[in-house]
């Protein structure tokens, strides 16, 4: 229903790759801009860039996004009911389109459905705007939600340079800020820039995530 929020995540059949190289991220990137509107899928003028972008009507807005090779991680606010499973669809066929002809291949290229959940209790609150940020940690250190963090200096220097997440853009340092809505999730969360990046660090301490 428009205003409820949802985390969303899908991924490749059988855990595969679906993002191989730089254009790959960026054409999945250009889809959340691009579909992300009530009418037809809008045309941008170049692919894999974010200049003179045509005006969305939204069907959600997007709080924060974060790309691993196999796997996406999306948290998201509907503007109309019905909008988050539109949007899910819509991207996901664009992607599954492109990737199959880029690779020569047909069928599916995600796991049967996204899966979509509905952000209500309290803990959601509590770790998701980290979360999906966090996810990318993972690159360099495998299992750090079990084990915590090895290098927390490495673990943060590695996430302000990387380019495929929400990251930069919620710590006050410009990537792709016209994809997520900044100033919804920053008041929805009751937090600013400086504040995100200091409770994100104190959060990296806490090797005992919910699920």
């Amino acid at each position: 229903m428009k205003g409820d929020i949802y985390h969303i995540l899908n991924r490749g059949i059988e855990k595969g790759v679906i993002f191989y190289e730089l254009n790959d991220y960026k054409r999945f990137i250009s889809g959340l801009y691009k579909f992300n509107n009530q009418g037809p899928a809008l045309r941008l003028s170049d692919e894999y860039l974010f200049d003179n972008l045509p005006v969305q009507k939204k069907i959600v807005e997007i709080l924060s996004w974060s790309l691993m090779p196999n796997h996406y991680h999306l948290l998201l606010q509907e503007k109309v009911d019905g909008g988050a499973i539109n949007f899910i669809k819509r991207i996901g066929n664009g992607y599954t389109k492109y990737f199959n002809i880029k690779n020569n291949r047909s069928g599916y290229l995600f796991q049967n459905s996204a899966k979509i959940i509905l952000v209500e209790r309290n803990e959601h609150f509590l770790y998701l705007p980290f979360y999906i940020n966090a996810n990318p940690i993972d690159l360099i250190e495998p299992g750090w939600e079990g084990k915590g963090i090895k290098n927390k200096n490495k673990v943060l220097e590695f996430l302000e340079k990387y380019q495929w997440s929400s990251y930069q853009d919620h710590i006050g340092t410009s990537n792709l800020p016209q994809i997520i809505n900044k100033d919804l999730f920053f008041n929805i969360f009751d937090i600013n820039s400086n504040q995100y990046k200091k409770d994100f660090q104190e959060w990296l301490g806490d090797v005992n995530l919910p699920r």
